[in-house]
């Protein structure tokens, strides 16, 4: 039961429509390289600034990119979009530097930067601020300093910038600056402490209030009146304890309004598409909050916000407009009505503030029907007003509910009828557009906004009578200029027949009803262009293969399409009607054969061991198979053995054959030969327009075989099956196929098994079956999703699809929740298809029900492996191990996105590995691009035979961080040293993640490793690597970082190279100076120490026997004390 909110809580809700987590993929900020970290919208933009140094500039007009704007001064912390002129950024970065850009988009010229100031230099500035009315921002900083930057613009005019200062220090206040506000020359700084205003004319300054405050308080003007009447506006700030001051322009706190017990409601839900909203009418406690920013919000609104809640008061009534429960909100930019909330976590979200009745409107226009009437019932009060009738008439709501699923959605329904049946009717005083509408008409308002207006003058069914009459007029004279011939209709009897229903009822399609999805003239496009497009295909076909009748297909006379027939068919001589008679007899004898067959062949299987027995329950299902095939499968009796692979098809008797069945015509070759390569199904039109496939059932062989194989793909029964036939069936062809179609031999037969029997298979045990069995073997794959595809050729989504717009298509997959993993599945294989690897980043939300396996099979692996990172690192840091871990199904994946992750974004062979295959100077020190994931991938727990695969496949790829912590794991530490000296860097035998040696042996082994290598190249190379340094399989190594340390440099020091001096200085400090020495001399090892390193030596003998004195004096202290103890 949905919960009703109260009456006085019905006026306002926030809604959140749109998703931007595919705009953040598309732009790469959804990893954990770069993140976005502030936010600014206007009418025009969507200002997105990075920790990378980068501006985005989002186009809110179809969410594309438009500019990016680059900063080497350090990340960006702050940015803002002039409110009078869109043509003027301002930027401030990390290091204090605020940028205004002018973008030049009316000249289409090159962004510049008009004015830079460096007045807030190692400060990180917290606030920016347009001017209303000049070109000038206002800047403060965690000093306390506030600053003014005006920008220097040819709309100035020339010579301006002489006359003005382009940079001014305005003021510096006590403490960090918190916000800054600005109306009719007036600034408002909000510090740690207290409030400050400064007339920038005048240059006065005034203290709000007398009493301070510690902690971050936001401060903003609050325009008076509605829009183009307003006059002064007022100042409020924050106060602890839920308060907002209301000041002057003086100063002078003119009152203060508590909200403390008003917040004491229940918070109201936020209406979204990610779940549904729920309400709990529990009274909550009073809330005691700091407000730490505060933002006009419309004309007579302030917002605020909190770590866990956004709140919007309305001060001048001093109430609480609504407060609802977002997490972890960061930042929030408005805009008119509709705010942009940025979160701890990179995320992005667009929220929209509007009445219950607009929101129920935008959700059915969404053909959101479940959320949509979930809003309606729990907030009725709004809905049920006479002022809601605008927007929610009461046909509207009729037609939502016959949206809903009676068998799933009962209770929803009851409360919607209830809702219903409260509607007030909509009175003359609703509305003063009504007032020239005379009593005896109506009206109702059409999806446009356009009033239709029904006169009652006379008789209602004339009225009826004649709007349909010229209606059909008009529709049959938009439609003349692809009317059917003689030629043309060459087509079988079933789509002759639908294609003159179609035109008969022509009318009717085109109804002016109050509530339609989609208006008359773009369904009459849709149509038109159907239709024109198969004719023109079906003439050239039939006019270059000369068809015989005998071709024709004969309908399938299912009581579905039985009154299409007789509408407008001739009728039939008593010889067809006995043959039909005939025919009908004989299709029960072969269904009575087949379920005999397949009772047998299921009370054998239930037997443990047939079942268990691969060999007998192979000669169960060879046994069944042939009366499958002769009941349900083509008239010709093909036999599966006898199928070969053969040349291709022609074009011309493929189109034919498609435009001749409902089947599916699908070559073995349809798809690509890469595997790698999504499979997507060539679309045909046909007369059909926008039916669902299952409206007419599929005709049985309805053609001779020809010169070239061509299966079709059945996706319908050819005869009506029983339902528990149907099951039976279901489960011995799904066992037949997992079986490897016993007896026929060769995987071709599998996939043409497939294609005939589709409409038996169970699709998700298919799917599994295709990742599992037949892994190795993509045409199966191929097959599959062949008929998946035109299975949902008749889902709305693919029209969606189909349109290119990328957001509303995963808005709209996402509304299908709960999800069907094949039928989404094809879907998702459109939508690669279309978008390609920016729709695969994308994919990551549709986890756990599409796998990455699935994903794998469809993408190109260099669009794999991004999704593969996002879907990683869309999990906690503590979990991404374990996760990763669980997505190996099978285990034999670790290796294969191994191997894909070594090969892609990766340095070239010959930079990392010598032409004996031995490690090449400083190679380690390049980035991998997905280093993030390789280190997930080397250190996940695996067996040995495993560890070592990957140890071979990290060497031949010259990975060699990967390949030393597998050394390290498999013990094999010899083959890490001489890695070690050969990359020649000492940090790699220290730290956590180093192989330091463990024993004096290992220490010689190392040294004698150095000497050789040292012997064999005298000099070491040039550095080749420009990339950042690869310190660890555990660290992030994607190669984006600008603070890579140039090579040139570290190549020079003398600390980190591996010489056999520098290993004896370390085992020196280890074993101590006598000891390390004496050892060396015992193996023969000759010493030769610079004057440094004796130096060195010296100075350890010196600490050590200090060391040795600082005990003996301890423990002596030591003994005394026990002694004088024990006395």
């Amino acid at each position: 039961m949905i919960p009703v909110v109260p009456v006085e809580s019905c006026t306002h809700v926030l809604a959140e429509f749109d998703c931007l987590d595919p705009l953040l993929s598309a732009l790469r900020l959804d990893s954990g390289r770069i993140k976005c970290t502030c936010l600014s919208v206007s009418r025009k933009w969507l200002a997105l600034g990075t920790s990378a140094g980068g501006l985005h500039l989002i186009q809110r007009d179809g969410w594309k990119q438009k500019l990016i704007l680059t900063h080497k001064e350090g990340s960006v912390t702050q940015v803002s979009c002039c409110p009078h002129d869109e043509d003027f950024i301002a930027v401030a970065t990390s290091q204090g530097l605020v940028v205004v850009w002018e973008l030049h988009l009316e000249r289409r010229g090159r962004p510049e930067r008009v004015s830079v100031s460096w007045e807030h230099r190692g400060q990180t500035v917290t606030s920016l601020y347009w001017d209303t009315a000049a070109l000038r921002v206002f800047a403060g900083d965690v000093g306390g300093k506030v600053s003014c930057v005006r920008a220097g613009s040819s709309k100035l005019g020339k010579g301006s910038a002489f006359v003005i200062f382009p940079i001014q220090t305005i003021t510096t206040v006590d403490s960090r600056v918190v916000q800054l506000g600005y109306s009719d020359g007036h600034l408002v700084v909000s510090s740690l402490s207290r409030c400050y205003l400064c007339d920038t004319e005048r240059e006065k300054f005034w203290r709000v209030g007398n009493k301070e405050r510690d902690g971050e308080f936001g401060a903003c003007f609050l325009s008076q009146g509605p829009a183009g009447q307003r006059g002064q506006a007022l100042l409020y700030c924050a106060r602890p304890g839920s308060r907002i001051w209301e000041a002057s322009f003086s100063g002078e706190v003119l009152s203060t309004h508590q909200f403390k017990q008003l917040l004491a409601c229940p918070p109201l839900p936020l209406v979204s598409y990610k779940n549904e909203p729920l309400f709990n009418s529990a009274q909550t406690s009073p809330q005691s909050l700091a407000f730490p920013r505060l933002l006009q919000f419309g004309d007579q609104n302030l917002l605020t916000w909190t770590d866990s809640a956004i709140y919007i008061f309305t001060p001048h009534s001093g109430q609480v407009l609504l407060w609802t429960e977002v997490k972890d909100v960061v930042e929030i930019s408005v805009f008119r009505n509709e705010l942009f909330c940025l979160h701890g976590d990179g995320r992005l979200s667009h929220l929209s503030l509007m009445s219950p009745e607009r929101c129920v409107e935008r959700l059915i226009k969404r053909e959101n029907w479940t959320l949509a009437t979930t809003v309606c019932c729990m907030f009725q009060h709004a809905i049920i007003t006479s002022k809601a009738r605008k927007s929610l008439p009461v046909d509207r709501l009729e037609q939502l509910k016959a949206q809903l699923n009676s068998a799933s959605q009962q209770q929803l329904i009851g409360q919607l009828e209830e809702v219903i049946g409260k509607l007030e009717p909509l009175d003359s005083a609703c509305s003063s557009r009504r007032s020239s509408i005379s009593s005896h008409e109506s009206f109702n308002v059409l999806d446009c906004g356009i009033y239709r207006v029904i006169s009652r003058r006379g008789s209602q069914s004339d009225d009826d009578a004649s709007s349909l009459a010229n209606q059909s007029m008009l529709e049959e004279e938009r439609l003349k200029e692809f009317s059917f011939t003689e030629e043309e209709q060459v087509e079988n009897d079933s789509q002759s027949v639908r294609g003159e229903g179609d035109r008969s009822d022509l009318s009717l399609q085109f109804l002016p009803l109050p509530f339609r999805s989609k208006p008359p003239r773009v369904a009459l496009q849709a149509v038109r262009d159907s239709v024109s497009s198969f004719v023109k295909k079906t003439t050239e076909k039939i006019n270059t293969l000369q068809m015989n009748t005998d071709l024709w297909p004969r309908p399938d006379l299912r009581e579905g399409v039985q009154g299409e027939v007789t509408a407008t068919a001739t009728p039939l001589p008593e010889e067809v009607e006995h043959e039909l008679n005939a025919e009908q007899s004989s299709s029960e004898s072969e269904l009575q054969e087949l379920r005999t067959a397949t009772k047998k062949a299921i009370s054998q299987i239930q037997d443990p061991m047939v079942l268990l027995d691969p060999v007998c329950l192979s000669d169960v299902l060879r046994e069944w198979a042939p009366v499958l095939e002769r009941v349900l499968g083509p008239e010709d009796h093909i036999s599966l053995t006898e199928i070969t692979t053969q040349e291709e098809k022609t074009l011309e008797e493929e189109e034919l054959v498609s435009s001749m069945s409902c089947c599916v015509v699908v070559q073995p070759d349809t798809y690509s030969a890469n595997l790698d390569k999504p499979a997507t199904l060539t679309e045909e039109d046909d007369d059909c327009g926008e039916s669902s496939p299952c409206s007419t059932a599929p005709v049985r062989a309805p053609f001779p075989p020809l010169a070239n194989h061509v299966e079709l793909i059945q996706l319908f029964s050819p005869k009506p099956l029983p339902p528990d036939l149907q099951a039976d069936l279901s489960q011995l062809a799904c066992l037949y196929l997992e079986m490897g179609c016993p007896g026929r031999g060769g995987i071709e037969s599998v996939c043409v098994f497939l294609r005939r029997y589709f409409f038996l298979l169970d699709q998700e045990r298919v799917r599994k079956m295709c990742m599992l069995r037949y892994r190795e073997h993509r045409e199966v794959m191929k097959a599959y999703i062949a008929g998946m595809l035109e299975f949902t050729q008749a889902s709305k989504v693919v029209e969606v699809i189909q349109k290119g717009d990328l957001l509303k298509s995963l808005r709209s997959l996402r509304e299908l929740q709960p999800w069907n993993a094949p039928l989404l599945l094809s879907h998702l294989y459109r939508l690669y298809d279309k978008h390609g690897e920016v729709a695969v980043r994308a994919y990551p939300q549709f986890y756990p029900t599409i796998l990455p396996s699935d994903v794998m099979v469809m993408a190109l692996p260099s669009h794999f492996l991004p999704y593969l990172d996002n879907l990683v690192q869309s999990r906690a840091e503590q979990q991404r191990l374990s996760f990763l871990g669980s997505l190996f199904q099978p285990e034999t994946l670790r290796q294969d996105w191994l191997e894909l992750a070594l090969s892609h974004d990766a340095p070239q062979k010959d930079d990392t590995l010598t032409a004996d295959g031995q490690p090449r100077w400083h190679s380690h020190f390049f980035s991998w691009g997905y280093g993030r994931l390789l280190s997930l991938l080397i250190r996940l727990p695996a067996d040995l035979a495993s560890k070592q695969k990957m140890l071979e496949m990290c060497r031949a790829y010259g990975y060699w961080m990967g390949y030393l912590y597998l050394c390290r794991e498999l013990q094999r530490r010899p083959e890490a040293f001489s890695a070690i000296c050969r990359l020649d860097d000492m940090t790699l035998l220290e730290g956590d993640d180093g192989i330091a040696p463990q024993s004096l042996d290992e220490w010689v082994l190392l040294l004698q490793l150095s000497q050789q290598i040292s012997s064999s190249n005298e000099a070491p190379p040039p550095p080749a690597p420009s990339g950042g340094p690869d310190r660890s399989c555990s660290e992030d190594t994607n190669g984006t970082s600008d603070s890579s340390p140039d090579l040139s440099d570290a190549s020079t020091d003398w600390s980190i190279r591996i010489s056999p001096e520098n290993i004896i200085l370390c085992l020196v400090r280890v074993f101590g100076p006598d000891r390390a020495l004496a050892a060396l001399q015992e193996r023969g090892i000759q010493v030769d120490l610079s004057s440094r390193s004796t130096l060195v030596c010296d100075l350890l003998r010196m600490a050590e026997k200090r060391q040795r004195a600082l005990l003996q004096t301890m423990l002596e202290r030591c003994d005394r004390f026990l002694w004088s103890q024990h006395a």
